[in-house]
């Protein structure tokens, strides 16, 4: 069932029931409800156009998907997905990095996209949905760096340990997991490496306070919070309303969840 459908059968059904909308917070759940199934139209309208490639900004080029097997698809589609991020995988893709790690790679954007940056870099592209781990094998073929996207289920603190001594980015969405996996206590080749973390504080409250607690003594640690986006849009999006611009580049975060870049001392 595509998310068009999700949403009006959940409408139709919030509109018969006769309670009316009597809170601030149930508002909010309607509006994004409404703001989803815009954001997708427009996703839509951008695949009909321009296919499903990767229009701007680092992984410009890049061919996509044309159904993402979470979050919001135009944004990617366009460029701008987590644009905050840009100049900081520019640097680390300028440094000559051995490999990338990259847990909860869902269909691989980050992955696939690194890969075609970092053309002498590995990347380990781990996520426990196997779902998921195949639709990164397929992207990486559409690509053409298959052979160096290696595509694994859980990653355990342990794991890092096999890639000790190396230069490392080790990238991070792992929606609260973050908090289990990184330490460098039970982790102790973390200290070498260079991290990109989203942080999930709506999911383990504090985590991001923690993660910074840890990695201080050890790392240079900045915090990346979201900013409002700039994008070149194509024509035909730039003459619609503001509201669809803005939906065009909206990532449908509920909440924040602010990114650690740890860089070692």
């Amino acid at each position: 069932m595509n998310l068009q459908t999700v949403v009006a059968d959940w409408l139709t059904r919030r509109v018969q029931e006769p309670r009316p909308l009597a809170s601030m917070h149930e508002l909010e759940k309607v509006l994004r409800q409404l703001a989803k199934w815009r954001s997708q139209v427009i996703a839509n309208t951008l695949v009909a156009k321009h296919g499903s490639t990767i229009l701007q900004g680092p992984f410009a080029g890049m061919a996509y998907v044309d159904r993402a097997t979470e979050g919001a698809l135009a944004p990617r589609l366009l460029g701008t997905y987590e644009s905050e991020l840009h100049p900081h995988i520019e640097a680390f893709a300028a440094e000559g990095l051995d490999c990338v790690i990259d847990i909860g790679c869902a269909e691989g954007y980050y992955a696939v996209g690194l890969a075609r940056l970092m053309p002498a870099s590995t990347i380990h592209a781990h996520d426990i949905d196997p779902k998921a781990r195949d639709a990164c094998a397929a992207l990486a073929r559409a690509n053409a760096v298959e052979a160096r996207v290696r595509i694994g289920g859980e990653f355990t603190p342990g794991d890092f340990e096999a890639f000790a001594g190396r230069k490392v980015l080790v990238f991070v969405d792992a929606e609260g997991a973050e908090d289990d996996l990184l330490d460098p206590a039970l982790s102790p080749a973390l200290k070498g490496m260079s991290l990109i973390v989203e942080t999930h504080g709506g999911v383990r409250p504090g985590v991001l306070a923690r993660l910074t607690e840890r990695f201080a003594a050890s790392h240079e640690v900045l915090r990346v919070d979201q900013q409002g986006k700039t994008a070149v849009l194509p024509d035909w999006l730039g003459n619609l309303s503001h509201l669809d611009q803005l939906l065009a580049v909206w990532e449908w975060r509920a909440k924040p969840t602010p990114w650690l870049v740890m860089r070692p001392r």
